[in-house]
């Protein structure tokens, strides 16, 4: 059959976008000033922007898109211009709460104010423990002191003797009993000038020494005694006590001064109802216990060697300021970027220690800040997927930003929620979060979450592609230029440029599309840097940016190797020559996530006389997905509409990607799959050497597809081995070829007419290439051209229904 020229046959100059070196209007990159600006993501910029200016609760910013589309580089640039602006910072202190020491106070100051509170609270203690102990050396404090305790004494001995007195009247004597380890009075009757106990009474009747009547009235004298000594003893007390409580007064009177002026000089420092009332309970904390300001007896030693002390804990504790925000340094607004969102690193914690004791114990000074409290009045920027799967921090962030207040806990009470009765007073912040993720993770939150809609109102998408015009392509320059300076790389000449702009373009998937994934345009730029010195070249060409695209396809092909292999092997089946019934060799590709490749596969199909229509094998083996179920409705659909316009349609279809052992989705084949069942019908072959793509509507109108440059080189890849014959090409969707970014030796081959690519529009355009006959009009007698494929069909789909109806009679 002749194979001659179609009219449907694509251009060579269409199959690939040119950038001409020329165009750029630089010879290297070294004529180019770089600039470090955000590219083709003008949308996002302008949410982001929003996000970040608005002041109104809930306008936090979720940030999606792929990787490497510029979404970190980005905000890190548009924050960058909120680092100048004047805020006003906080500085947050946490203090020791003498009502509940559960329950730490929160201290707000303004920036630079905390570290100054705490060396001042630290410096209070330092003086009142040089101070105190001094006054209570003063000459004048000592005498008063000595003049009052001699004064109580005084009473003390006056009340002693009388009760002395009374006792030995009785023939009794009051001495000093050791009960345990303290000394209590005790009264002991007097035999022969000596104390006796009652024990020895009885053997001093036995000796005539006492009588019995005596006992028992020395009995009777003890009892009446002792209730008189607990009275003495009661009024010893209650001059003990006057006497504490004069020697406090006198304390009072001689140190309140002291006291009150230091923390005075305090509380004029700043300017703060809170923190004036925690200070009076601090003096009236001081005030309360002076001693413990006077220095400690030092610690005995053992044969003249000091012995091992646990380490001595802060005797002061209570008094001390922990500043857990220290705005002091930051000049401008708070930016946080949190690499490693773990609870603690994002809550802040209450951490433990064990004392000398050996318990573990914590306090106010063992809180510990997280990046949320850091970034408190600018921005923390986080990762959805790191803040989804830490445990506990999704829920606590949602609560903080939705409440506005933040609670420090310990994790296990965070992420764990076991109880604590530690519960520092929570912290009012105002925090703007940026959240990286892709569109999957922020629809699926829209859905599942309802908090996630009123606290995350703004969403900033990031593109994969921008409009190629020639302000995008001065960007791509400028952004080489930055990535060679920046990384020290060789300069890239004219044509170099031009290759890797042609590769963004190639990478976007359509000729007037560029690529914003920049991650991978810089690995390409360092990449063909690395070749142009392994070549010992000084300037990066073409060629060394053509050689870093195959290496990096080399590396990376594998898979894509072992199938070709089979196929060239004959392990897998696909014919790239002669004429078959009933087969084509469709296009597939396939996703192996860094790389994506284009293969053939044999459809094939077959009919018969039944009812059952197109019978996908795929489907009936649970080996198709949505999108080819559909696809092959479609199908039903288009020859329902094409033939049972006078005739119920009595046929049975089976079609089937041979050797297809992992499944199908996607519906580019359905036109494949029309042209084998169309074959099969009319018993024409179909060509074997053309590979066949493209969607299909029930009106036989072809639909564009995606992957469209992988699955014209994979088929070309097979036949450019078994040898181009020059009748060798694919069919392709019309609304494809803007999309067309071929490889140069593919592009080659084309030129010279030893490969064809041919975009049509219809089944019928496929169907006449395919097999070199007319697909044939209806007439107006509702028939069809004759002999022509569509004829030869609707004849057999006759004969299956004639054949139908004999079998039911």
């Amino acid at each position: 059959m002749a194979k001659n020229k179609s009219s449907k046959e694509v251009p060579v100059e269409q199959l690939r976008w040119h950038c001409h070196p020329k165009s750029l209007g630089v010879k290297t990159s070294d004529e180019v000033k770089p600039k470090k600006e955000i590219i083709g993501q003008e949308r996002a910029l302008r949410a982001l922007r929003l996000g970040l200016e608005m002041k109104h609760p809930g306008y936090n910013v979720f940030v999606a898109g792929f990787s490497g589309t510029g979404r970190m580089t980005t905000i890190k640039r548009l924050l960058a211009e909120f680092e100048k602006t004047t805020v006003h910072l906080k500085d947050r202190c946490y203090v020791h709460n003498f009502e509940n020491s559960d329950q730490p106070l929160l201290i707000t100051l303004p920036a630079g104010q905390g570290n100054q509170f705490r060396d001042d609270m630290d410096t209070l203690i330092q003086d009142l423990i040089k101070n105190i102990p001094a006054a209570f050396e003063r000459k004048r404090f000592k005498d008063e002191r000595k003049r009052l305790m001699e004064l109580f004494q005084e009473r003390q001995h006056s009340i002693l003797k009388d009760f002395e007195q009374k006792v030995k009247e009785r023939g009794f004597e009051v001495i000093q009993v050791q009960t345990g380890g303290a000394m209590r009075p005790d009264i002991t009757p007097v035999v022969e000038n000596q104390p006796v106990s009652f024990e020895q009474l009885d053997a001093f009747v036995k000796e005539g020494k006492v009588s019995k009547e005596q006992v028992e009235q020395m009995t009777k004298d003890r009892a009446v005694l002792e209730t008189q000594m607990e009275v003495v003893l009661r009024e010893m007390r209650n001059i003990e006590r006057k006497a504490k409580d004069s020697m406090n007064e006198l304390s009072q009177r001689f140190l309140l001064p002291i006291v009150k002026d230091t923390i005075d000089e305090i509380r004029e420092k700043y300017q703060h109802e809170k923190l004036h009332l925690y200070l009076d309970e601090v003096q009236e904390s001081i005030m309360a216990d002076l001693n413990r300001f006077r220095p400690s007896e030092e610690q005995p030693q053992l044969m003249g060697m000091p012995q091992a002390m646990p380490p001595e804990e802060d005797a002061f504790t209570e008094y001390r300021v922990n500043v857990i925000v220290d705005n002091s340094k930051t000049k401008g607004v708070p930016i946080v970027i949190e690499t490693n969102p773990r609870y603690k690193n994002v809550f802040g914690t209450i951490e433990r220690e064990v004392d000398r004791a050996g318990v573990w114990r914590t306090d106010f000074t063992l809180i510990k800040p997280g990046s949320l409290l850091r970034a408190d009045g600018g921005y923390l920027v986080i990762n959805a997927v790191d803040a989804l799967t830490e445990q506990g921090v999704w829920q606590i962030l949602k609560r903080t930003l939705r409440n506005g207040l933040l609670e420090i806990q310990p994790i296990e009470t965070g992420v764990f929620g076991a109880s604590s009765a530690f519960k520092p007073e929570p912290i009012e912040i105002d925090v703007k979060v940026v959240m990286l993720g892709d569109a999957y993770i922020y629809y699926t939150l829209y859905d599942q979450d309802d908090d996630f809609k009123k606290i995350f109102k703004v969403r900033a998408d990031f593109d994969t592609v921008m409009p190629k015009i020639p302000e995008s392509i001065e960007r791509y320059v400028h952004f080489i230029k930055m990535i060679c300076d920046d990384e020290k790389l060789k300069p890239f000449d004219s044509s170099a440029i031009a290759a890797v702009i042609e590769y963004g373009v190639r990478l976007a998937g359509r000729q007037n599309k560029l690529s914003t994934r920049f991650n991978i345009i810089a690995d390409l730029v360092r990449e063909s840097h690395y070749w142009t010195t392994k070549n010992g070249n000084g300037t990066v060409t073409h060629k060394h940016v053509l050689k870093a695209i195959d290496e990096r396809i080399e590396r990376i092909r594998l898979a894509e190797v072992k199938m070709k292999e089979m196929i060239l092997e004959g392990v897998m089946m696909i014919d790239t020559d002669g004429e078959v019934v009933g087969q084509v060799n469709g296009l597939s590709i396939l996703d192996m996530r860094e790389y994506i490749f284009g293969v053939p596969t044999r459809i094939t199909a077959k009919t018969s006389v039944g009812r059952q229509g197109v019978i996908n094998v795929e489907r009936e083996a649970q080996m198709s997905g949505p999108l080819h179920d559909k696809g092959v409705l479609i199908i039903s659909g288009y020859f329902h509409g094409m033939y049972a316009y006078n005739k119920p349609l009595a046929m049975n279809a089976s079609i089937t990607f041979e050797q297809n052992y992992g499944g199908v989705d996607g519906d580019s084949a359905s036109s494949t799959e029309i042209y084998a069942i169309l074959s099969s019908l009319s018993n024409v072959p179909i060509r074997q050497d053309i590979g066949v793509t493209g969607s299909v509507n029930q009106k036989g109108e072809i639909q564009p597809i995606g992957g469209i440059n992988q699955k014209i080189e994979g088929f070309f890849d097979i036949c450019n081995v078994r040898k181009l014959t020059g009748t060798q090409g694919v069919l392709i969707p019309h609304q494809n070829k803007k999309d067309l970014m071929l490889r140069h030796d593919v592009i080659h081959a084309v030129r010279k007419g030893k490969f064809h690519i041919y975009a049509i529009a219809t089944i019928d355009e496929g169907i006449e290439i395919l097999t070199g006959k007319k697909a044939g009009k209806r007439l107006k007698n509702g028939m069809f051209e004759t002999n022509s494929v569509h004829f030869l069909a609707d004849h057999t789909l006759t004969e299956y229904v004639k054949h139908w109806k004999a079998l039911l009679m």
